[in-house]
């Protein structure tokens, strides 16, 4: 149950509604949540504010992306049955209190609270916002569900543009003696206590933008021109209803599981050391001059190339396919990860072109997924599966620091590594690549025997 202002029937657009005012309200809440992306930004500051180490520090990440996976897995259903307005309402609440409870940890150094804040508290609102625009566009633009879903998740892919600047001029405004354009000034524990509350406030006024702006389409609404037949007619697409419930036990649901898992791994190996991988590739090159001023500039490159594959390539899915975009993604996206890890040192143009592209197709291939899963299990429960498929990301937000962090630490020292240090995380991503490859050929239409009963009634009656 949720307040009565909050309540599901309470959205449903009049007649004459405009679907093109859904995209900023989704854009509301993922550009804000998105500032996940941005916490390298405080990530010193914390270590010297805590006393402790990287990996300590790290871990406040890691807990927020699994926690964004275990809460989207949980109240997937509960999203899909409440409707938007509350799912974002409640994220907008979970996501500023935080930053809030994160602030009190920092202020009286607490390491636990800030874990337990923007870790947990903070991660289960990731998890909700995420999701809860998610199966709203894909109602509102049934004829093209990849633009849809590219045009909100391209605003998680680029909270971090935002949030990477806003977050060094604020540290700076609160401590004088910061300087964020230099790269060796660490701000003082106060002004990342006072970014918090900054944040958690601001956000907190953005997201609930998108919570009462936020309309659903009444059951009877479809877009002028659309025939859901000639959607119907693409391969993988159903006008069938799955729940989440049976989701779950098909293999086509466990296979693109495998396949995001794989190429969300892939991505994090780069993402995660984006800008020490520059320098150490180049560090006894020609091109040994890479500074840490480029190396900024580089992981400000791949933000771009981020959300822009966000957009791009899941927009285009909705002319070739979701199958065969992801053929994309992690078949030309292996032969790239094998290029960057044999030739990559080569030339600093070829390195920064083939993570930049590699980066896109980690950004599509999060756009994407919805509108797949819109193909093969419809849309009556696609918020709840799309949850759950989620859990792929919790698991790859371990594994892929995991994995190139255990390659790094066996090779040397940080700061003095070098291109061959880092080829066999990048080989191991190219394994996963391929494993995920197959698991994407393998799909198949859903069985019939999973789909809900064609009765608008029944369907209703699952819903409640």
């Amino acid at each position: 149950m949720v307040p009565s202002f909050l309540a599901r029937e309470k959205t449903v657009a009049g007649p004459g509604y405009s679907r093109w005012l859904i995209p900023p309200a989704a854009l509301a809440v993922h550009l804000c949540i998105g500032q996940v992306y941005a916490t390298s930004v405080y990530k010193n500051a914390l270590v010297a504010h805590f006393d402790t180490s990287l990996t300590a520090v790290g871990v406040i990440f890691s807990i927020a992306i699994v926690m964004l996976g275990l809460s989207a897995a949980v109240f997937g259903t509960w999203v899909d049955t409440n409707g938007p307005r509350a799912a974002m309402f409640v994220a907008a609440c979970l996501w500023s209190l935080g930053f809030l409870v994160g602030a009190v940890g920092i202020g009286t150094g607490q390491l636990w609270l800030v874990y337990l804040g923007y870790g947990g508290i903070g991660g289960i609102g990731l998890g909700i916002g995420y999701i809860s625009p998610v199966s709203t566009l894909i109602k509102w633009f049934p004829d093209r569900p990849g633009l849809a879903t590219g045009m909100a998740i391209m605003g998680f892919g680029g909270g971090a543009l935002i949030a990477s600047p806003l977050s060094g001029r604020l540290m700076a405004l609160y401590d004088s003696s910061y300087v964020a354009t230099d790269v060796t000034s660490v701000p003082d524990g106060h002004a990342v206590m006072m970014l918090f509350i900054t944040l958690g406030i601001v956000y907190f006024c953005f997201m609930m933008f998108g919570a009462f702006t936020v309309r659903v389409p009444a059951d009877d609404w479809k877009p002028e021109g659309f025939e859901p037949s000639q959607v119907a007619s693409k391969a993988l697409v159903t006008t069938a209803s799955v729940s989440a419930a049976n989701a779950i036990r098909t293999p086509q649901f466990w296979l693109l599981w495998t396949v995001l898992f794989c190429n969300v791994t892939a991505g994090i190996g780069i993402l995660e050391q984006a800008a020490p991988m520059i320098q150490d590739f180049f560090r006894d090159g020609a091109d040994s001059s890479v500074s840490a001023a480029a190396a900024a500039g580089f992981v400000g490159l791949l933000s771009l190339a981020n959300m822009a594959g966000r957009f791009v390539w899941s927009s285009t899915s909705d002319v070739v396919g979701r199958k065969p975009i992801y053929v994309v993604y992690l078949g030309v996206g292996l032969v790239l990860y094998l290029l960057l890890a044999l030739t990559g040192s080569s030339s600093t143009l070829l390195f920064v072109l083939l993570a930049a592209v590699i980066i896109s197709f980690y950004g599509g291939g999060f756009a994407t997924v919805p509108a797949y899963l819109r193909d093969l299990f419809g849309t009556f429960q696609v918020g709840a599966i799309h949850g759950r498929l989620l859990t792929a990301w919790a698991a790859a937000g371990v594994a892929g620091p995991l994995i190139v962090n255990k390659f790094l630490d066996a090779q040397g020292t940080p700061g003095e590594l070098v291109a061959a240090d880092y080829r066999n995380g990048l080989l191991t991503m190219v394994v996963l690549l391929a494993i995920g490859s197959v698991a994407n050929l393998l799909i198949r239409p859903v069985d019939d025997r999973f789909h809900e009963p064609e009765s608008h009634d029944k369907l209703e009656e699952a819903r409640a």
